[in-house]
């Protein structure tokens, strides 16, 4: 352990020392260059609210792999960062550290406490967080600064924060851009909204909607009638073809219900399904007459839309803060019915208690009305049973319910007696039926989301209905054709490729988006001041920003200076420089170099980010690139990965086991987690962060230095010879396959070839050659570090610097692989394959002491797979060798060979026909030591042609192949 911790900070050392170094020079400065290709990459800029976590880290971490690999590929790279603070999360903090909130007040102390020690900074600090600005100043600094030590090769004179006022007026540009392409309208709709800060809210501003997207889901609620108080009950269910088979209503009977006057009816609902239906609809009059327990109600006859008289029940599975709080029976279909239903009969005492007749609920049975291939009986029943599920309480309910329901809407069909909808499928009935329900008045909307909410200052997320609300209207087709085009097309490429269909099904739902509120930080929306443009609306095209931000702050340009001209020739080169100036007061040469930044660096090559984005921000940021700027200046590439957990386990303060980045530096490394995140999982996977696999990484990086310092510091004179020579032919096969590999953005497999791979094959290396091999090693150590200078940086640095390089690694150039000669590697490859064909030939004799002859197939037997390869008849086959090797009378073994080469893969022949015998020879000759040393025995390891076995009688000689030598031990 104690070496592990002194390799630790010994590589905490040379990280800070070559950050400073990177630091100084400007390494990572890009200006525009016209004789050089650029590549211009961007990640997300991070909210500024708090710390980042290891999560966050992924992403940022890949983002720079990749701009540091296409720096070495010979491009001008620009990787520019910002910080995003606009919004209502960092007021809404703000705010209740003022309340003097102690669960925020702890929360922030625990926070500034990552950076600041001394415990009267840290009250002094959290103190300053009333004013939110601070607040918001302090965390991007510091975020700054993570990224720093983690080695980021990012340009730090773009950055900016949303809250600056060039921002708001490059924002306010925007917005007018997109009033004229007729992208503003302003309407009623349907919203995310926040009962306590009273507005609309946005998945920036909802608690863990980047990594939990929330959904607005359209409920339809049933009326059924209550004939003896005169009532209605509200039962919603996102399943109205269902109703045909109703056989009860639930309730909880302890929930609490309200009862009001709505449109002339007497309405039950949930408490807090009255408070959602009053923001559903705001235009219209709700009158509270009584509050109701559930068990008030227990036991009375309802009517549904259909005629069905039922009774209603209690039901403790009933949520009453989600939808309405009733529930409609169908348990022929719906598990979580079937087995409420089940136990309640099962329990008479219990109906007593709510005056019940046991016998009366009893006759209560499911009805069938759904019909679905090889489901006979009812299918709730089925499913439920096969589970061996008893209870309403039981978490397997969950996905029970999920699968049938699944099963019943692509194969499911009405089997019920109603002429309008008898025979439907359930896809089709589901719509029709809600439209007949909602025509004849038996059923209204209600509006609920797929999950429970806060918004990031704790207040209640709900679905509303706001009126007069300012919105983007991505429901134009000429928008979304174009943008459908360029996808499908690969114009716009995304990586990993599965998520294309997530792009474009995300840009077919997509309509109306409220793209303004009345609280938080941002842009003021120009024609109506009293609203702020929405978070995730003023985030859409800042990458074109970054082209410029530098310049804005290098040259003073005061806000009042960027009026909407500028943007417009700086981005869309409309007018000329002159008239801009004239208007603006921005000298003409530096609005030309604001056009060159942006004409120079447009359009972003690629864009890495999280998988939860594409619902929102990164279809937004699609749909706006092309709504402005046109084709012409659209993103290129996209790619995306997964979210991180950690032992198993999703990440949460509540659980303490997140890992915020400030901690990398002084539990890990900068370059041990660099590796180790970008090697753990595959983009499109969930990485499972595990301390053992950190371990093991750890114990890789050591040995991957001792095997540097050893190659770099020894004197060498090694002459040629086969095993350096397969060593050096197959390291550079890894480097293509590596290259290859970064080229599709594999960056899992790309990080296993280059440097796991490599290890081992260092190790395999070491066994042939014995010490020695860091001569060997030292022939590749230059090109080695460079290819894993994009993953581990700083270790790679210094490395060089051992090789007795002054350049930096960094602004090299990535190794151009020499022509491999495949046919070492081949026949070496074969010798490993001999080796374990002798180990099984020798545990068969059991012998202590033997000597091992390997029979090498002559040049003729390499001719017939070439032959066989190009499809070669047998008998053009025999003519051929008969004639060029006077084969005559041996016709038996060229069939033999033939027939041999019809059964193997063509990959096998392919690689037999890249030999010949005479280096095969050769090879094993060379290696004969070598298979010696492997193999506990033999006394000696002869190699023989075919025929020279033959004429020394061994037997079975005449079986020898390419690559598949005969062998025989004496």
């Amino acid at each position: 352990m104690q070496r592990k911790q002194e390799f630790l900070e010994w590589l905490r050392s040379i990280e800070k020392k070559w950050q400073e170094v990177w630091r100084e020079k400007k390494v990572f400065e890009a200006n525009p260059r016209e004789d050089t290709p650029k590549f211009f990459i961007t990640v997300p800029y991070p909210y500024a609210n708090g710390p980042l976590h290891i999560g966050h880290g992924r992403t940022y971490t890949i983002g720079d792999i990749i701009a540091r690999y296409k720096r070495l590929r010979g491009f001008n790279v620009l990787y520019p960062m910002a910080f995003h603070i606009t919004g209502t999360p960092i007021i809404a903090y703000s705010e209740m550290i003022s309340r003097g909130d102690p669960k925020t007040v702890d929360l922030y102390r625990s926070y500034i406490s990552l950076y600041v020690e001394d415990r009267k900074e840290v009250e002094k600090i959290l103190e300053s967080f009333k004013d939110p600005l601070n607040l918001a100043e302090f965390f991007a600094s510091r975020i700054q600064s993570d990224f720093e030590e983690l080695g980021y090769s990012i340009d730090w004179r773009r950055k900016f924060h949303t809250g600056e006022p060039p921002y708001n007026k490059f924002v306010t540009w925007q917005y007018y851009k997109l009033q004229e392409k007729g992208l503003i309208t302003q309407g009623d709709h349907i919203v995310t909204y926040c009962l306590l800060h009273k507005q609309p809210e946005g998945e920036d501003d909802i608690q863990d909607a980047d990594v939990n997207p929330v959904e607005i889901m359209e409920y339809t609620a049933v009326k059924f009638t209550m004939p003896s108080r005169g009532w209605t009950l509200l039962a919603a269910t996102l399943r109205p073809e269902t109703l045909f088979g109703v056989t009860n209503v639930w309730v909880h009977p302890e929930g609490d219900y309200v009862l009001f006057e709505w449109n002339n009816e007497k309405i039950l609902v949930s408490e807090k399904a009255f408070i959602k239906l009053q923001h559903q609809y705001p235009e219209e009059e709700f009158s509270v007459l009584a509050r109701v327990k559930g068990r008030e109600i227990i036991g009375e006859e309802v009517v549904s839309p259909f005629g069905d008289k039922v009774l209603v029940l209690p039901a403790w599975f009933v949520d009453v803060e989600n939808a309405t709080g009733v529930v409609y029976s169908e348990p022929s279909d719906a598990p979580y019915d079937y087995v409420a239903l089940m136990e309640i009969k099962s329990r008479p005492e219990l109906l007593g208690e709510y005056g019940l007749n046991p016998e009366l609920v009893a006759r209560i049975e499911p009805r069938k009305i759904i019909d679905v291939p090889g489901v006979t009986g009812h299918h709730a029943e089925i499913a439920v049973k096969n589970a061996g599920i008893t209870s309403q309480s039981d978490p397997r309910l969950e996905d029970v319910t999920r699968e049938v329901y699944k099963e019943q809407f692509y194969n499911g069909v009405l089997i019920i007696d109603h002429p309008e909808f008898k025979g439907l499928s359930v896809r089709e009935a589901r719509e029709k039926v809600r439209e007949y329900l909602y025509r004849e008045g038996k059923a209204i909307p209600f509006y609920e989301l797929n999950r429970k909410a806060k918004c990031r200052g704790g207040g209640e997320i709900i679905v509303a209905k706001i009126k007069g609300q300012w919105f983007i209207n991505y429901n134009l087709e000429w928008l979304k054709e174009k943008t459908r085009k360029m996808l499908e097309n690969d114009e716009i490429k995304i990586i990993p490729s599965k998520y294309k269909k997530a792009f474009l099904d995300t840009i077919d739902w997509l309509d109306k988006r409220p793209c303004a509120r009345k609280r938080g930080i941002g842009t003021r929306l120009p024609w109506d001041p009293e609203w702020i443009i929405e978070s995730l609306s003023d985030s859409t095209i800042y990458m074109a920003f970054y082209t410029i931000a530098h310049l804005i702050r290098e040259h003073s340009i005061p806000p009042e200076s960027l009026i909407p001209d500028v943007f417009d020739y700086v981005f869309l080169g409309k007018e000329s420089p002159e008239e801009v100036s004239k208007k603006s007061g921005i000298p003409v040469e530096l609005l030309k170099e604001m056009r060159k930044e942006f004409t120079y660096w447009y359009p972003v090559d690629h864009r890495h980010t999280g998988v939860p984005h594409i619902s929102n921000h990164l279809s937004f940021y699609i749909l706006h690139h092309i709504a402005i700027f046109g084709e012409k200046y659209a993103p290129k590439t996209i790619s995306l990965n997964e979210t991180v957990i950690r032992e198993g386990a999703k990440m949460s303060k509540s659980k303490g086991n997140v890992i915020p980045l400030r901690h990398i530096v002084t539990l890990y490394s900068a370059d041990l987690f660099r590796l180790y995140i970008s090697w753990a999982a595959s983009l499109d996977s969930v990485l499972d962060w595990r301390e053992a696999e950190v371990d093991k990484v750890v114990s890789s990086l050591v040995k991957f230095v001792n095997i540097a310092k050893s190659a770099s510091t020894t004197e060498c004179r090694l002459g040629e010879n086969v095993y350096t020579d397969w060593f050096i032919n197959k390291f550079y096969g890894l480097i293509a396959k590596a290259t290859n590999h970064m080229e599709k953005l594999e960056i899992r497999e790309y990080v296993q070839t280059v440097f796991f791979d490599a290890l081992s094959l260092i190790d395999k290396y070491r066994d042939m050659m014995g010490d020695e091999y860091v001569c060997g090693v030292r022939k590749i150590l230059k090109d080695w570090i460079t290819v894993l200078n994009p993953v581990i940086p700083h270790i790679t640095e210094e490395i060089n610097t051992w090789l007795g390089y002054t350049d930096l690694l960094s602004t090299s150039k990535w190794p151009t692989p020499p022509t491999i000669d495949e046919e070492i590697i081949i026949l070496v490859d074969s010798v490993e394959s001999t080796i374990e064909d002798i180990k099984e030939l020798a545990g068969l004799i059991r012998k202590e002491s033997f000597k091992v002859y390997v029979i090498i197939a002559p040049e003729w037997k390499r001719e017939i797979a070439k032959m066989a390869i190009e499809n070669t008849s047998l008998k053009t086959i025999i003519e051929h060798m008969r004639s060029t090797y006077g084969l005559r009378g041996r016709e038996a073994e060229i069939a033999e060979a033939y027939n041999t080469y019809k059964r193997v893969d063509r990959e096998v022949l392919l690689r037999i026909a890249k030999t010949t015998s005479r280096r095969e020879r050769e090879v094993y000759t060379a290696l004969s030591n070598y298979i010696k040393s492997k193999i506990p025995g033999i006394q000696e390891v002869i190699v023989l042609w075919e025929d020279e076995a033959r004429n020394k009688g061994i037997p079975k000689a005449e079986r020898a192949l390419p690559l598949k030598p005969a062998l025989y031990i004496e």
